[in-house]
């Protein structure tokens, strides 16, 4: 069970949300737990696995591509604004780490079904 969100962390934007998950514990808006941020339903969506992960995996590039750009302009000095800078640069980090950590997990998981006995 998800321990209750502290309530001063309910007007917390949506890059606090992961994709297809809905609403988590009261932050955000959506009101319906099956439904997803991004227009996937979260549990018995119509949209197959491997059509959400190529998804996801375009936002991750996307991210990639922003944070690029965005460090470029920084260094050559065309940015107005470093705090958004900042900010691309740690969205992509963080959505990289949390694909590096699906990766793994999941990995893992075939790992151990592979070594189930039957």
């Amino acid at each position: 069970m998800i321990p209750p969100i502290d309530p001063s962390l309910a007007g917390l934007g949506s890059e606090w949300q992961v994709p297809g998950t809905g609403s988590l514990g009261g932050v955000g808006t959506t009101t319906d737990p099956t439904a997803g941020t991004d227009g996937v339903s979260g549990v018995g969506g119509s949209g197959s696995f491997g059509d959400v992960l190529t998804q996801q995996i375009g936002n991750l590039s996307n991210l990639q591509d922003t944070a690029a750009t965005a460090s470029q302009s920084l260094a050559d000095g065309t940015a107005t604004d470093v705090t958004s800078v900042v900010t691309a640069v740690e969205k992509a980090q963080l959505a990289m780490q949390l694909a590096g950590q699906i990766r793994t997990k999941g990995s893992e998981a075939i790992t151990d079904i592979f070594h189930t006995q039957i």
